[in-house]
């Protein structure tokens, strides 16, 4: 899992004296994990949304073995 950032525009009204936000997470799931978009995540104890659509890394060339399947998940706020 990895920490996906945004960074608002400069002088922008989102900015308010901060240069970068974490807007969520890309996650590496194991090969198999059936997951839709109509799914939710709970990463690090923070409900996630997952947005996009999950993508299968497919199998290795080289080993045969399965890749993880890559997912964005976001925070559900409000």
């Amino acid at each position: 899992m990895t920490p996906r950032a945004e960074t608002p525009t400069v002088g922008g009204d989102q900015q308010q004296a901060r240069d970068t936000v974490i807007v969520g997470w890309t996650v590496y799931a194991p090969a198999g994990s059936a997951l839709h978009t109509t799914d939710k995540a709970r990463i690090r104890g923070v409900d996630c949304d997952i947005t996009g659509e999950p993508g299968d890394w497919g199998r290795n060339p080289f080993t045969g073995l399965a890749g993880p399947v890559q997912f964005a998940a976001d925070r559900v706020t409000g």
